[in-house]
């Protein structure tokens, strides 16, 4: 993997817990055994989400446990023009069509066709606007935009999950890059981010492996670089759900680091170390690289 540029990019909407460190940890000793760089990069489109301080918060956890960026951090928030230039390139190329539907409507359509849906499942995009050429000035509020997805499975290869493939047009639909709020969608800064960035693989969560396929397709619309994906088992409670803020998972206390980074590296099936966080850290880079050096002989 000459050239291995990964990243770690957190939302800044509370402190990290345990399973953002595991996510964070994996995605930096992959950098490391690959002789690397690894990036930090704050996902904060969503402002009414972010919690003030909470960008500073994450860093210095981070920083608690040794894992540093090596590059300055980046926050979305300040590269609007970024995605503008992408949005208008995709616009140009016929990628992209406004639409006024809301979430409701979107429900509406379906339940009048009798269709249900699963618990936490999201609504298939109908395709309703699809063909109405709406503008700001023709359409009766604010206008989001969505990509236009082509028909057909796509498949790709995970290095921990392994083979995957999906219908992006029938199971997710034509999907938002622009909110009809004005704020970028996250599906969008991320394929740009991550071109404009270098990054060449992704470690993070398996809850967002879903996400791959449709950002494949933007990286293939934009002319950017396919990635390598590695989606990890997720850390989740007592009760088997996933640790997330949104469900209360206890902030990480880093006032004793290594075991913070222990818990995290046994959920990653790696044997907790003793010493320092340096040390711990070159223990788990040198094991990691050893299965790699393996894997190609």
């Amino acid at each position: 993997m000459a050239g291995y540029r990964g990243r770690f990019a957190p939302s800044p909407t509370g402190p990290l817990h345990a399973g953002s460190l595991a996510a964070a940890l994996a995605s930096w000793l992959d950098a490391r055994a690959h002789q690397g760089q690894w990036l930090i990069r704050m996902e904060d489109v969503d402002a009414p989400r972010c919690v003030p301080g909470a960008d500073t918060l994450i860093l210095k956890q981070l920083a608690d446990c040794g894992l540093h960026s090596d590059l300055p951090v980046v926050w979305q928030s300040r590269r609007d023009a970024h995605y503008a230039l992408a949005l208008s390139q995709l616009l140009a190329q016929s990628w992209v069509y406004g639409c006024q539907c809301s979430r409701k409507d979107i429900e509406t359509q379906w339940l009048t066709q009798g269709v249900r849906r699963e618990r936490h499942q999201a609504w298939i995009y109908p395709g309703t606007c699809r063909t109405l050429n709406l503008t700001p000035e023709s359409a009766r509020t604010e206008l989001a935009w969505r990509f236009k997805v082509e028909p057909g499975v796509l498949s790709w290869h995970d290095r921990w999950l392994g083979s995957q493939q999906q219908d992006v047009a029938a199971e997710v639909g034509d999907f938002v890059l622009k909110r009809s709020d004005g704020l970028w969608a996250y599906q969008l800064a991320v394929v740009v981010d991550d071109g404009l960035q270098g990054i060449t693989d992704v470690v993070r969560g398996q809850d967002l492996a879903d996400n791959t396929p449709r950002q494949m397709r933007l990286q293939r619309a934009l002319g950017l670089p396919l990635l390598r994906y590695a989606h990890l088992p997720l850390v989740r409670d007592v009760h088997g759900e996933k640790l997330s803020k949104q469900q209360g998972a206890p902030p990480l206390d880093t006032q004793d680091p290594l075991k913070c980074l222990n818990a995290a590296a046994i959920h990653l099936g790696l044997a907790p170390q003793s010493g320092t966080v340096s040390d711990a850290l070159l223990a788990w880079t040198r094991l990691i690289h050893s299965s790699y050096a393996k894997l190609k002989t």
